[in-house]
């Protein structure tokens, strides 16, 4: 179940930047919701709602004062955006999720843990 909490906090963020709303480790750690990620970019004047997500079966409350989010201020870079016919060749290509050696070095940490028991 999701809600959206207001936080009586009202932002400009600088002209060049987005604010970026993430999870507070704590929360996550200790009541494990999460806050879904929200984007603030500098035209936005007005209250900070953050959306979180409760990945519980059980209610969680969240009190005022409690510091469940935190905003990232990240500087925004305008592309230019060129159509081209072809893409360039890379190692990697159009592998996606686990292709950069993750299972790899997973499989050899196993074995490696399996061997210290």
């Amino acid at each position: 179940m999701s809600k959206n909490l207001r936080t009586g906090i009202a932002i400009e963020i600088p002209k060049g930047y987005v604010g970026i709303v993430r999870d507070r480790a704590g929360i996550v750690q200790k009541m494990n919701v999460h806050s879904v990620a929200g984007t603030f970019d500098s035209g936005y004047r007005g209250e900070v709602t953050i959306m979180m997500v409760n990945m519980n079966d059980e209610t969680v409350e969240i009190e005022k004062g409690m510091r469940i989010a935190q905003i990232i201020l990240v500087p925004v870079v305008k592309a230019k955006i060129t159509e081209v016919k072809k893409l360039s060749e890379t190692e990697r290509g159009d592998r996606g999720f686990g292709s950069t050696g993750m299972k790899d070095i997973v499989r050899e940490l196993n074995k490696i843990s399996k061997k210290s028991k």
